[in-house]
């Protein structure tokens, strides 16, 4: 058990660090950008695919863990419409303003779950727990690079929004202490929180990603962003060796 928080919290550390890579968003151009995201589309797809629902259809629960799954993906259709039903509700001078702190409450959130996600994939095994930190760590580079963008816009300082950013990527220790914390109860693998974690993935690659890839034109560029996809998968496919 002492591996596994020793992992966990160095995964979720190093999760945390990559806030602060917004620092460096006006030197990324938007080609690059592009492939990041490609890229970490793939590895979320390719860890859900290949490294958790593996895990979860195992054993005799595979219609319950298909149900976890399916929920998750509805929660996580109600929380955005809720952000974004708040946000649209607001002035266009206040729109600037609440996007913001919207912005800094939806990432604190997000990067909860991601925290809870790689602690209960350690919990399954440490290599799965390795596929979906990589996975996160991959798709939290090309989203903090937009997320320190927003809050810039949105009239905070370039020193303010990497402080603010940080704080809210705390949120992931907290979000893996409180599994690891109570890991005992669940009495095996936490399927249920391997099933929101799934769902997380799988809702931003397939609901805020891609359709941002979509907007490209180009067939050169469309035809790189799929390599580059391919390339996300391949990653995860490779971390099946050490298994």
């Amino acid at each position: 058990m002492v591996e596994i928080w020793i992992y966990t919290l160095m995964s979720v550390t190093i999760v945390s660090l990559i806030s602060l890579i917004g620092v460096f968003t006006l030197r990324i151009n938007q080609d690059r950008l592009q492939n990041l995201v490609s890229f970490s589309a793939g590895a979320l797809l390719g860890d859900v695919f290949i490294h958790i629902f593996p895990e979860m259809m195992e054993g005799e629960a595979v219609l319950q863990n298909s149900i976890y799954v399916l929920a998750g993906i509805m929660i996580f259709f109600v929380l955005e419409r809720i952000l974004i039903g708040h946000q649209s509700h607001t002035s266009h001078k206040e729109q600037v303003h609440s996007t913001v702190y919207l912005t800094i409450v939806g990432d604190a959130l997000h990067n909860f779950l991601d925290g809870i996600t790689i602690a209960a994939s350690f919990l399954v095994s440490i290599p799965v727990g390795i596929a979906t930190s990589t996975a996160v760590i991959f798709h939290e580079i090309p989203q903090e690079l937009g997320q320190f963008a927003i809050l810039v816009h949105g009239g905070w300082s370039r020193s303010k929004a990497l402080f603010y950013n940080f704080f809210s990527a705390l949120t992931a220790i907290a979000g893996a202490a409180l599994v690891l914390t109570f890991s005992e109860s669940f009495g095996g693998p936490p399927m249920f929180l391997l099933g929101l974690g799934a769902a997380s993935f799988m809702y931003v690659a397939m609901s805020d990603l891609i359709p941002e890839l979509q907007k490209e034109h180009n067939i050169k560029r469309s035809i790189i962003q799929l390599i580059w996809m391919l390339a996300g998968i391949g990653v995860m496919a490779l971390l099946l060796l050490p298994e």
